[in-house]
C-alpha cells in the first residue's frame, strides 16, 4: 500500500512512525514533513494546506491511503476533493469538519444530541458581547468561535478580564477571523482528560484516555499552548467512567453525525471536563490532538494502516484494534519564548545518542542545514517514552530529554505528576 501523510508536526510524525512499521506500507510519503520525519518517509515540499497539489500529487502516485494531520486542511475540505476523485483517505469532510471549526456549531450540535456541556452564550459582535457579559459577572471562560491553534481560550477570573479577551478577539483580531465570532461559557470546575477515537460513521472505537498539560509552565502556570506534554492511559478514566462516557457521550456522537448526514470517516478527539455531576464536553477536534498521539501511538499493538484503511473504507470493528500493558509519557521541548515570538535556527545537539528503544524522538518544529538539525517552530521535539507503568515511562522520558540541547529549550518537569499522586 502507498500512503501519504498530510501535516509536518510532531503528530504526524507518530503517524508516519506507525504507518513506517506496518507491513502493508510499501511506500511513505509525508507532505511536508521535516527534519525527523524524512529519516521514515519521503518528504514532498508540498504544504498541508495546498489541496490542489496534495490532490495531483496523490493521482499521479496512485496513492492507496491518505492519513491528514492538521485541522485546517480538513476544515477547508480536503477530504472532500479527495472523495470527489474517489481517492481512499481518512478524515471528515468540510462540513463534518465543523465540530471543530466553529465552537458555536459544535455547541449546537451538542445541544441537539444530548451531550453534556457547559451553559454558553454565542457573542456575534463586541457591542452586543459587552451587554452580554453583563449576565457573566464572575468566572467564565471566553473562546475564539474559529481556529487559534489552541489558543484561542482563557478562563477568565473575573468580568472585566473577560471583556479585555472579548475586546482583544474582537477589535484587536488577536486570531484574525477565528474571533469574529466567540462563546463564554460556564467555568467547569474538574479534572480534564482526553479521549480520541477511530470513527468510520458506523462504529467508534476508543483509544486509551490521555491527559495533556496545556500551560506553559510547571503546575498549570502561565499561558496557554498547544501542548507541554501528555500521558496515556490516563488513570482518571476508569472502566466504570468509561462505560458512562460512552453513553453520555460516544452513543450521542454517533447518533449525531448520523442524524445530520455527516460522512465523517476519521478521528474524533473528546476534550472532557470530569465534573462531580458528571463528565461533560469541552471540545471536539476531528483529528488527532498533539501531543496526544505521541503518548497514545506507541501503545498501538497491532497494525495502523489496517484500522486507517478499515475507517475510510467503513468496516470499521472494537476487533481490529489492540493496545499494549503499558504506559507512555511524552514531554515537549519548546523554543525559548514559546507560545510568544521565538527565536529559530537553533542548533540542536544530543539527537544522535543512542536512546532507548523504548523511546521515540519526534520531530515538531524541526528543519536542516548543512546536515544539522535546528529548531524551526515553537514546539521543537516531543520525546516519549514507554514502560510498564507511567513512573518507570516518566524516568525514561525525562532522561532522554536530558540528552538533549539547544540555546534557549524549555520543557516542563512536571508531565504526569497528578497520575503518579493518584
Amino acid at each position: 500500500m502507498k500512503v501519504l501523510v498530510v501535516g509536518g508536526g510532531g503528530r504526524e510524525h507518530a503517524i508516519v512512525r506507525a504507518l513506517k512499521s506496518s507491513h502493508q506500507v510499501k511506500q511513505l510519503w509525508c507532505a511536508p514533513g521535516n527534519a525527523g520525519i524524512m529519516m521514515d518517509a519521503e518528504c514532498v515540499a508540498i504544504s498541508a494546506d495546498n489541496a490542489l497539489e496534495l490532490l495531483a500529487f496523490a493521482k499521479k502516485n496512485q496513492v492507496d491511503l491518505t492519513m491528514v494531520g492538521p485541522e485546517v486542511p480538513l476544515v477547508d475540505g480536503l477530504v472532500d476533493r479527495f472523495r470527489a476523485e474517489g481517492l481512499r483517505i481518512v478524515g471528515p469532510t468540510k462540513t463534518a469538519s465543523r465540530l471543530e471549526g466553529s465552537k458555536s456549531f459544535a455547541k449546537e450540535f451538542m445541544h441537539k444530541y444530548g451531550i453534556p456541556t457547559a451553559k454558553y452564550e454565542v457573542i456575534p459582535n463586541l457591542q452586543k458581547g459587552t451587554y452580554q457579559l453583563q449576565h457573566w459577572p464572575g468566572k467564565s471562560v471566553v473562546k475564539a468561535d474559529g481556529l487559534a491553534a489552541g489558543k484561542g481560550v482563557k478562563v477568565c477570573d473575573s468580568q472585566a478580564e473577560a471583556k479585555n479577551f472579548l475586546y482583544e478577539l474582537m477589535e484587536k483580531e488577536i486570531f484574525g477571523a477565528a474571533g469574529s465570532t466567540v462563546i463564554i461559557e460556564e467555568c467547569l470546575e474538574g479534572e480534564e482528560a482526553t479521549i480520541l477515537a477511530f470513527c468510520d460513521g458506523k462504529t467508534l472505537v476508543p483509544m486509551p484516555a490521555s491527559q495533556d498539560h496545556k500551560r506553559l509552565l510547571d503546575g498549570d502556570k502561565g499561558p496557554n499552548t498547544g501542548g507541554m506534554g501528555a500521558y496515556a492511559p490516563a488513570p482518571v478514566i476508569t472502566p466504570a467512567l468509561l462505560q458512562q462516557i460512552n453513553e453520555l457521550v460516544f452513543q450521542p456522537f454517533l447518533k449525531g453525525i448520523q442524524g445530520e448526514q455527516f460522512d465523517y470517516r476519521g478521528i474524533i478527539y473528546f476534550g472532557l471536563m470530569l465534573t462531580k455531576d458528571g463528565p461533560k464536553v469541552l471540545e471536539f477536534n476531528v483529528r488527532f490532538g498533539d501531543p496526544e498521539t505521541q503518548a497514545i501511538l506507541p501503545l498501538l499493538d497491532c497494525d495502523f494502516a489496517s484500522i486507517l484503511k478499515a475507517v475510510a473504507d467503513q468496516t470499521l470493528s472494537p476487533e481490529l484494534v489492540h493496545w499494549k500493558d503499558a504506559s507512555s509519557l511524552c514531554v515537549v521541548m519548546a523554543s525559548a519564548g514559546y507560545p510568544g515570538a521565538f527565536e529559530k535556527d537553533k542548533l540542536i545537539e544530543g539527537l544522535a545518542t543512542p536512546f532507548s528503544k523504548d523511546v521515540n524522538v519526534y520531530h515538531a518544529g524541526t528543519s536542516t542545514k548543512n546536515g544539522q538539525v535546528r529548531t524551526n517552530g515553537g514546539r521543537v521535539l516531543g520525546v516519549t517514552a514507554i514502560a510498564p507503568r507511567l513512573a518507570q515511562a516518566r524516568e525514561k522520558a525525562y532522561a532522554a530529554v536530558e540528552k538533549i540541547r539547544w540555546n534557549g529549550a524549555v520543557y516542563r518537569q512536571d508531565i504526569g505528576a497528578r497520575a503518579l499522586i493518584r
